[in-house]
């Protein structure tokens, strides 16, 4: 199986709603509204074209991923980070490394783009095997209340959250 991994284009909007679409459409913690939500971030200034990537096989995309800004704040000052949400994989292509090989290159994108750090709200078993560690474990709190295991961030460079602590304050697009 040959993924090749590319830069979205305005061309992919309608695979790509399809493909997040039916990634969540059985997950049991997923509103089952996450492809509305990659429409709102790619309308949004939190958007960086060279983040939102997609998985394709011959000429089919199987996967998408979307990296976008947030910021950590705390009472000193504000910090950039990147939001991981979502990643996808077409159900029939699930459990085949789509989603890791998606997951690991847009961190080296992320990481050329000058960016150090990346969070996730996602499953405690799958995003530490990308070294994802809990957020508090560096003081980063996210502003709702969801289990500490579910709320994670990587370093891109060695020492990127160090001195980062504060609270995530996503684009509004994630509460429309």
């Amino acid at each position: 199986m040959k993924i090749q991994i590319r830069q979205e284009n305005p061309g992919d909007y309608e695979a790509v709603f399809e493909v997040v679409e039916k990634a969540f459409a059985a997950e049991e913690f997923s509103d089952q509204t996450e492809q509305f939500l990659v429409e709102r971030l790619r309308k949004s200034d939190a958007f960086v074209p060279e983040l939102s990537l997609v998985a394709e096989l011959g000429d089919k995309i199987v996967g998408h991923i979307l990296l976008t800004k947030l910021r950590l704040v705390n009472d000193q000052t504000k910090f950039e980070s990147l939001a991981l949400a979502p990643v996808s994989v077409l159900p029939e292509y699930q459990r085949k490394g789509i989603g890791g090989m998606l997951i690991e290159y847009s961190h080296q994108r992320a990481k050329e783009l000058g960016f150090k750090s990346v969070v996730v709200l996602g499953h405690e078993k799958y995003y530490p095997k990308f070294g994802y560690q809990q957020a508090d474990l560096f003081g980063i709190e996210l502003p709702f209340d969801v289990p500490k295991e579910n709320c994670m961030v990587i370093e891109l460079v060695e020492n990127g959250l160090t001195g980062l602590k504060g609270m995530v304050e996503y684009p509004k697009e994630f509460y429309e």
